[in-house]
């Protein structure tokens, strides 16, 4: 059996996806419930809190966000929230303002 020649762009393609391969497997899952799940030891897993933590859960989407960067941008004092918030940026805020909106509040 004789093997099939390569193209030229087909090598070159070959090669982009050898050379781009270990930095896509380097990527951080950017999925809302990843990003979320940081928020399950106060929150819940769900969003619903306990006690003296308020529920997220099925709360507005624009509300979350509001508040979320509020304490990011330190115009919403806390003491655990504020640092935890800067570490996202306005679209991961997005994704978990999104999931927690989608969970439901029994």
């Amino acid at each position: 059996m004789t093997p099939m020649p390569v193209t030229h762009s087909a090598a070159v393609a070959l090669l982009a996806l050898v050379v781009a391969a270990p930095t896509l497997a380097q990527q951080p899952d950017q999925s809302a419930a990843y990003l979320a799940a940081n928020c399950a030891n106060c929150h819940g897993t769900q969003g619903r809190g306990a006690g003296a933590m308020p529920s997220i859960a099925g709360q507005n989407k624009e509300y979350l966000v509001e508040q979320m960067r509020a304490f990011r941008d330190g115009k919403r004092p806390a003491t655990v929230m504020q640092h935890l918030a800067k570490g996202y940026t306005d679209a991961q805020i997005n994704l978990i303002a999104e999931h927690f909106a989608r969970q439901p509040v029994r």
